[in-house]
C-alpha cells in the first residue's frame, strides 16, 4: 500500500489564501473601527454642542404666551376697554387619553361645558399640539376651587388666572371702540392674501383678535409682543416643570386715548330709552368727537369669550339691528335738517333772503301739488322765517332757481357724501344727487330708462328728501360747520397712541360769505329761541343766558303717495324718522350735536329734539369755561336812594367776548318751560318738525 503523496504548493496557497482573507478583513474592521471612532469624535467633539442644544429642546420648549391688550381710555382718562383678571380652565389634548371621557367628566364640575361641547372639541382639535386649549372663561371661585381639587383626576386638564378684555361700560362704547373675538379661517386667509405668513400668535387658542370700531382700526398696535414660557416637558411632551429665569415676558400692547367722552357718551345711550338711531357729538373748534352712539346697542363683553348662539341670532334678527353702527354706517334722509343747506345754495345763487313766499299748505308743480308739513300754510315766508317755521312751500318755490347741482355742490362743501379719516373704515358714504349721479347711477344700476334729472326730482331734495341719505356723523360735521363760521372742521376720534398725537390736520376755509353763514345760523338761532321756532319748547337748556341754535326735523321713510304722512300708531318700519342738529352756545358756539331717531313716534321736535338737549347739557355743564358762565353772579338789587328809578328799566348787560368766562353781572333769563322726561313718552305736539 503506497503512503499518500504531499504537494507542498496546496499548503502553501491555502495559507496564503488564509492569511489575505484575514488582512481584508483586518483592514475592513480596522476602517470601520477608524470611522467610528472619527464619527464619535464628531458627535462628541466637533458637533457637541449642536446636540446639545437639540436634547435641551427635546427637555425644554417655549409655550407662545398671548399678550394683554392695550388699554383704551376717553379724553379724561376713563378706562373704556381694558384687562381684567379671570379664572379659566384649559385642555390639552395631547395629553388627555380619553377627550370624550375628559370632557364628561368636567362637565360633572362645570355643567356649562356640555352645552358647547361640539365648539370645545372643534376648538381642540384645531389647535396646535401641546397647546392649552381654554374651554371656559370667567370660573366662579367655586368652579376654579372644583376644577384644582380634582386636578389629578382630570389628565391634561388645567385652570390658571390671566388678563381678559373688559368693557366697563358695557353697550355704551360697543359700536365705536368694538369688541374682540376668536381669531377666525377667515382672519388667516386676509393676512396670506396680503403676501404675508400669518404670526404664531393667530393660531394660539387664547389670543383675541379686535372687531369693529377702534379695536380692529388699531389692532396691531393694541395687540401688543407676544412672551414665550419655557417649561420642562418629559418624552410624551407633558409638563413636569418651569424655567422661571428663562422665559420671556409678554409686553402689553400700546394705550390708545380717544376725544370721546365717558360722561357724555353714557348719557346719550342712556336718553335713547328704546328708540333706535343714532347721534354725534363734536366740538366745533378742533373736530374732536365728544360721542359717536348707536342705539340700540350690546354688550361686547359678551364676545369676548363667545357669544352663545341663541343671543346672538336675538340681535342678528331683532328689526332695530343693535350690531349696526347707525352713527357712521346707518343712512337716512335728513329731512328739514337740509334746509340750512338748500338756504345757502339759495344764497348762493344771488337770491335775496328778503324775497317772500306765500305758502298756502302746498304748491303746485306740473300735475302734482307737494304738500307743505302744515296744511294750513304758513303766509308770507322770508328766509328766516322759512328756516324758523320749516315752510317746505317756500324751498319749493326757489330750489330749480338755484338748480340741483349747485345744492349738491353746497352740500358737498358743508360735508355730505363724504367719508373722514376718523381711524374708522368702512363709513358709509349716503348719497347727494345731482344731474352726474344719476346718470352714473342709471348706467350702474339701470335703475331709470331715462337718465335725465327733472325739476320735479329737485323740490324733494330740496326738503331733505328723494334719494338724498347722510349719515349722523355727516349731519355732525354739517351742524359744526355752520356753527365755526370760517373753517371746514374734520372730525376726529383718535387723540394719541402710546403718548404721539394720532392725526392733526389744517382745516381748509369754508366757501361761504360770513353774511350768508349768519343769515342761516340767525335762522337756527330762531328755531331753537322764538316762541314760534318749531324746536321752542324742547331746546330750552335751563343754563342762564346759554342758548342753543338749532333745527328740527321729521324725514319721511317711504312714499305715502296722495295719502296723508302716516299714522303715529303704525307699525314701527313704517313711521317717519326725527332729527335734530344744534350747536351751543349760539353767541359763541363750542358744541355740536345730530341726532336721529329711526322711525319714531312723532317727530324730530318731539322725539329728537328733547334728547338732543339732555346730551348737550351734559356738554356744557362738563366745560370749565361754560360752567363759569353758567355760575355768574346775579345783579346786584339797587340801593335805596340810587339814581335808578323804581320801574326804571335796568341799564343792559356788559358785552363779554364770545365763550369767555367773564365776572360781569348779567340778568338771568327766565325759567323756560319745564323739560320733558327723557327718556320715555312725549306728549304729542302739533308740529312734528
Amino acid at each position: 500500500m503506497s503512503e499518500p503523496s504531499i504537494f507542498f504548493s496546496d499548503v502553501n496557497e491555502r495559507q496564503g489564501s488564509f492569511l489575505r482573507r484575514t488582512f481584508v478583513l483586518g483592514g475592513l474592521t480596522g476602517l470601520g473601527v477608524l470611522a467610528l471612532t472619527a464619527r464619535l469624535g464628531q458627535l462628541q467633539v466637533v458637533q457637541a454642542q449642536e446636540y446639545t442644544t437639540l436634547a435641551t429642546a427635546n427637555q425644554f420648549n417655549f409655550r407662545l404666551v398671548p399678550p394683554p391688550r392695550g388699554i383704551i381710555r376717553d379724553r379724561d382718562g376713563v378706562i373704556i376697554a381694558g384687562n381684567r383678571p379671570s379664572f379659566r380652565v384649559l385642555v390639552v389634548r395631547d395629553e388627555t387619553k380619553d377627550l370624550d371621557q375628559t370632557l364628561d367628566l368636567l362637565g360633572r364640575l362645570i355643567p356649562d361645558t356640555l352645552e358647547r361641547r361640539r365648539g370645545i372639541i372643534r376648538d381642540v382639535n384645531a389647535a396646535p399640539r401641546f397647546s392649552p386649549v381654554p374651554v371656559k372663561s370667567d370660573l366662579t371661585w367655586e368652579e376654579f376651587a372644583k376644577v384644582n381639587l380634582y386636578a389629578n383626576e382630570l389628565p391634561g386638564v388645567m385652570a390658571d388666572m390671566h388678563e381678559t378684555r373688559y368693557y366697563p361700560h358695557g353697550g355704551s362704547f360697543a359700536h365705536v371702540v368694538g369688541y374682540v373675538a376668536k381669531v377666525s379661517d377667515r382672519d388667516i386667509k386676509a393676512v396670506r392674501d396680503k403676501g404675508e405668513e400669518p404670526s404664531a400668535l393667530l393660531f394660539n387658542p387664547g389670543f383675541r383678535i379686535g372687531r369693529q370700531g377702534v379695536e380692529a382700526a388699531l389692532d396691531d398696535q393694541l395687540r401688543g409682543e407676544a412672551g414665550g414660557q419655557r417649561v420642562e416637558v418629559d418624552a410624551r411632551g407633558r409638563v413636569v416643570g418651569e424655567d422661571p429665569e428663562n422665559s420671556r415676558p409678554a409686553v402689553q400692547g400700546k394705550e390708545v386715548v380717544l376725544t370721546l367722552d365717558a360722561d357724555i357718551q353714557n348719557r346719550a345711550l342712556e336718553v335713547f330709552g328704546e328708540e333706535s338711531g343714532g347721534c354725534v357729538v363734536m366740538d366745533v373748534r378742533n373736530g374732536d368727537i365728544l360721542a359717536m352712539v348707536s342705539s340700540p346697542s350690546f354688550d361686547p363683553n359678551l364676545f369676548v369669550s363667545g357669544v352663545p348662539s341663541d343671543i346672538y341670532r336675538a340681535w342678528r334678527d331683532y328689526e332695530r339691528r343693535p350690531l349696526l353702527d347707525k352713527a357712521i354706517y346707518g343712512t337716512f334722509p335728513p329731512g328739514s335738517t337740509f334746509k340750512m343747506t338748500t338756504a345757502l345754495a339759495f344764497l348762493d345763487a344771488g337770491i335775496d333772503p328778503s324775497e317772500r313766499v306765500t305758502c298756502t299748505g302746498g304748491y303746485r308743480f306740473g300735475s302734482r301739488t307737494f304738500r307743505c308739513w302744515r296744511a294750513g300754510g304758513h303766509g308770507s315766508m322770508n328766509m328766516h322765517d322759512a328756516i324758523k317755521n320749516s315752510c317746505d312751500t317756500y324751498f319749493y318755490h326757489l330750489c330749480n332757481r338755484a338748480g340741483i347741482d349747485r345744492i349738491a355742490r353746497v352740500a358737498e362743501d358743508l360735508g355730505f357724501g363724504h367719508t373722514y379719516e376718523i381711524g374708522i373704515a368702512g363709513q358709509s358714504n349716503g348719497v347727494v344727487p345731482s344731474q352726474k349721479w344719476k346718470r352714473e347711477y342709471t348706467e350702474a344700476t339701470s335703475w331709470d330708462d331715462d337718465p335725465k334729472w327733472y325739476p320735479g326730482e329737485t323740490l324733494s331734495v330740496a326738503i331733505g328728501q328723494g334719494a338724498l341719505s347722510v349719515s349722523a356723523l355727516q349731519l355732525a360735521v354739517m351742524t359744526a360747520r355752520l356753527a365755526n363760521a370760517r373753517k371746514a372742521v374734520q372730525p376726529r376720534l383718535i387723540k394719541s397712541v402710546d403718548g404721539e398725537p394720532y392725526a392733526e390736520a389744517s382745516f381748509p376755509d369754508l366757501p361761504f360769505s360770513a353774511e350768508h353763514l349768519d343769515i342761516v345760523r340767525a335762522g337756527m338761532a330762531a328755531v331753537a329761541n322764538d316762541v314760534t321756532g318749531t324746536g321752542y319748547r324742547a331746546s330750552q337748556l335751563g343754563l342762564g343766558d346759554i342758548l342753543m341754535a338749532g333745527k328740527t326735523g321729521t324725514a319721511q321713510s317711504r312714499d305715502y303717495g296722495t295719502g296723508s304722512r302716516g299714522p303715529r300708531d303704525a307699525v314701527w318700519s313704517r313711521r317717519d324718522h326725527a332729527l335734530f342738529v344744534a350747536f351751543a352756545p349760539h353767541d359763541a358756539p363750542r358744541y355740536a350735536i345730530a341726532l336721529i331717531i329711526q322711525h319714531a313716534p312723532v317727530g324730530g321736535s318731539v322725539d329728537a329734539a328733547p334728547r338732543a338737549r339732555e346730551i348737550m347739557k351734559v356738554a356744557l355743564l362738563k366745560d370749565p369755561d361754560m360752567r363759569a358762565r353758567i355760575e355768574r353772579p346775579l345783579p346786584p338789587e339797587p340801593e335805596a336812594g340810587s339814581l335808578i328809578d323804581e320801574g326804571a328799566a335796568p341799564p343792559p348787560p356788559t358785552a363779554a367776548e364770545p365763550g369767555s368766562a367773564t365776572t360781569e353781572p348779567v340778568p338771568v333769563t327766565p325759567d323756560p318751560p319745564a323739560p320733558q322726561d327723557i327718556p320715555g313718552p312725549q306728549p304729542y305736539l302739533p308740529d312734528p318738525q
